[in-house]
């Protein structure tokens, strides 16, 4: 790293889409940040305020998330970075095994912390937590479209409960009437909670002031662990000149080739896109049985690309319905289903980046840290915001610049898929 910028900030992520996310929120700030998949080469020297070391750790087993977590955190650490953050999802994305509570505990641990945040607030994005309780608009998380996805299920939207399984500390939940008190209140509260054993804080955030709130009080911690909603909180304390240097990041370089929608996503939020796509766009969608049975699926779909690839965006999908999902799930397993999906998807990516597509999105964070893994890239800069939590990225490739919009499942209004490109 150049000697004249110190490192403010070391994040890791636990998927592709949130990594962007993260990284975009911290170069609106103001920070210049760099987005690297996986952990880098020990050589590798990056000039940056803030780095976001990018991983595909959120439904892997928990060893082995704990293990690349680890590693990215060192790394950060031989940087020199005065902050670490864990980045997880705004709908807290786990299972009862983790990753979250593991990797949590497993970098607290190598840092020599002993208290930190669990707060995946995102009021931009309309992630609130209120008396622990996750809320997606108005939805508990319980009953959110996310009740119904096909890896990471969230069937409580009681955080402080969903985590305990996961964690070796003690949870507790600090909410929004001493939050609403300011720094000093979260403080003392704080206080209280470690002299009674507590290790992690579930924090209520119901507007971006709050965040900063938390941010603060936690400003001789280690280590903070959170959605995009805290990172705005962090960023804003730790850069010099806060707000007053937030700007927008310059616009993506692009050489105007094609471009294409990449939906590996069956959430709510991208079932509807895709939708709203499809009336004024042509679509090919991928089919789980026809690629269990071994169709060529892959060749069928480039074979269709031919003659429509231009300025008209068009669409690969396969959204299902939460039901098909669990059918398919049942017939093929749910490991397998997604990885018969990812497979082909990525696939169909490479070809088209070949093909002369240079401004591609790609909905769903497993979909996106595949994609992302078949192009062989190694580092994203961070481009103009579409929607809260989705910046346009580029990289060069092989095949010449591209740029990305790696898109969470849960963001984006219906027309999110339309109206990207207006924002390169």
């Amino acid at each position: 790293m150049a000697k004249n910028r110190k490192l403010l900030i070391g994040c890791v992520a636990d998927d592709f889409t949130g990594a962007t996310d993260v990284a975009g929120i911290f170069a609106k700030s103001g920070m210049k940040t760099t987005v690297l998949i996986d952990v880098p080469d020990e050589g590798l020297e990056i000039d940056a305020d803030a780095i976001v070391v990018a991983l595909k750790t959120r439904t892997i087993d928990p060893s082995d998330a704990v293990a690349q977590s680890l590693a990215a955190l060192r790394w950060l650490q031989h940087r020199g970075a005065a902050k670490f953050y864990f980045k997880y999802c705004s709908t807290f994305d786990s299972t009862e095994r983790g990753n979250i509570g593991p990797v949590l505990d497993a970098m607290l641990a190598e840092l020599g912390g002993d208290f930190t945040t669990a707060c995946p607030a995102f009021p931009a994005n309309a992630r609130t937590i209120y008396k622990s309780n996750l809320f997606v608009g108005d939805i508990p998380l319980s009953e959110s479209g996310m009740k119904n996805h096909p890896l990471t299920p969230m069937t409580d939207s009681n955080l402080v409960r969903v985590l305990a399984p996961q964690t070796s500390q003690k949870v507790a939940g600090c909410y929004h009437e001493t939050v609403k008190q300011g720094v000093d209140a979260v403080r003392a509260w704080v206080s209280k909670a470690r002299a009674s054993g507590y290790g992690v804080a579930v924090l209520d955030a119901m507007e971006d002031a709050d965040l900063e709130v938390i941010a603060a009080a936690f400003d001789d911690a280690p280590l903070l662990t959170g959605a995009s909603g805290l990172a705005y909180g962090l960023a804003r304390t730790m850069f010099e000149g806060g707000a007053a240097a937030a700007r927008e990041p310059e616009p993506s370089t692009l050489p105007g080739g094609s471009r294409a929608v990449i939906s590996g996503s069956c959430s709510t939020a991208t079932n509807g896109q895709v939708e709203k796509m499809l009336q004024d766009h042509e679509g090919f969608r991928i089919d789980v049985e026809q690629l269990a049975t071994g169709q060529d699926v892959v060749k069928e779909a480039l074979d269709w690309a031919k003659g429509r690839l231009g300025q008209k965006p068009v669409l690969f999908y396969a959204t299902a319905a939460p039901d098909q999902v669990k059918a398919n799930q049942v017939k093929f397993g749910v490991a397998e289903a997604g990885t018969m999906v990812e497979g082909a998807l990525s696939k169909i990516a490479k070809q088209l980046i070949d093909r002369g597509v240079s401004e591609l999105i790609v909905a769903g964070g497993e979909t996106s840290g595949a994609v992302v893994k078949s192009l062989g890239i190694k580092q994203l800069d961070i481009g103009n915001e579409i929607a809260p939590g989705v910046p346009w990225v580029s990289s060069p490739t092989a095949a010449g610049r591209i740029s990305l919009a790696l898109k969470s499942g849960n963001f984006g209004a219906p027309d999110f898929f339309v109206q990207a490109w207006d924002k390169l």
